[in-house]
């Protein structure tokens, strides 16, 4: 048998590009690496961080029962269809806001001149900004999202096909994607308004629990602006209609249930420009 080969990258991506990368992730690697070994110095702390965690982020899952408590369907979705939606945008969220939550620390880098520190560095700056202060204890959020998930995929009624199969995970990955890009694009909006972490955490944190509820209980001017402006809608919404069998949110075509990559894709490309830009905008703090 032959060896596999050396991992090569695309013809299109620059020489420079490549380096770049690959500096960029040997930073995170490191940067988290450190921050992962200082948590772990304290294990019992770390376990009851993670424990504490997983109850707080559950009393979100346990409104949904209690509301289930008095009626049978919400927005004529069943308790395990919503639970599906859930488990789907908690733990695409968790992913993105382990590995880059720390993001959103940016504006007060930015107001107390601590993110020249970064610019003098020898690695790329967003690196820097999505490790720093790496945060193991989020994976509480992660885990609650999987066991609503598990739960969803045990009692929904759904006639499973390879096809529905094979969308979970790419709803998971894409919809973790898109909430990166997300929460890049709201970093760099913090190199113009310093103080617009609160603004970010209302497309971040409130669009995860939008996304937690069926599309049908809301406006439909609500729901084509997370699907046209801010394509959130891709998280869960528009692919899990197909896993569940139900009517696509605005009457898509049936196409859009299989586009959560190419959504997630326009959307990195859209919140690297949006870095680009930021950076190149910012002027230190002066004096």
């Amino acid at each position: 048998m032959r060896e596999p080969g050396p991992l090569r990258w695309p013809e299109w991506v620059r020489e420079p590009e490549r380096g770049r990368v690959r500096e960029g992730l040997r930073a995170y690697r490191l940067i988290a690496g450190m921050w992962i070994r200082s948590t772990m110095a304290y294990p019992l702390s770390f376990v009851m961080t993670l424990v504490s965690g997983l109850l707080v982020t559950g009393l979100d899952f346990v409104a949904i029962l209690l509301m289930f408590s008095r009626i049978d369907v919400l927005g004529g979705y069943s308790l395990p269809e919503v639970a599906f939606l859930y488990g789907l945008s908690a733990t695409s969220f968790g992913v993105a806001d382990l590995l880059i939550g720390s993001a959103g620390r940016l504006g007060s880098r930015v107001r107390d001149g601590t993110l020249d520190t970064l610019l003098v560095r020898p690695a790329p700056v967003l690196a820097q900004v999505a490790a720093d202060r790496f945060a193991l204890r989020r994976l509480s959020r992660i885990a609650q999202g999987l066991l609503v998930l598990g739960y969803a995929l045990t009692a929904a009624d759904v006639d499973w096909t390879p096809a529905k199969v094979l969308l979970v995970p790419v709803m998971l990955v894409s919809g973790a994607v898109i909430f990166g890009a997300v929460l890049v694009a709201g970093a760099a909006f913090q190199f113009v308004a310093q103080d617009a972490a609160e603004v970010q955490s209302a497309f971040t944190y409130g669009g995860q629990t939008l996304l937690q509820y069926p599309p049908t209980v809301f406006g439909k001017d609500l729901v084509r602006a997370v699907t046209f402006v801010f394509p959130l809608a891709f998280v869960n919404w528009v692919p899990a209609a197909r896993v569940l069998g139900r009517p696509y949110p605005l009457d898509l075509p049936g196409w859009t249930v299989y586009a959560p990559p190419l959504v997630a894709a326009a959307c990195c490309a859209s919140a690297g420009l949006a870095w680009r830009a930021g950076v190149r905008s910012y002027r230190s703090t002066g004096s």
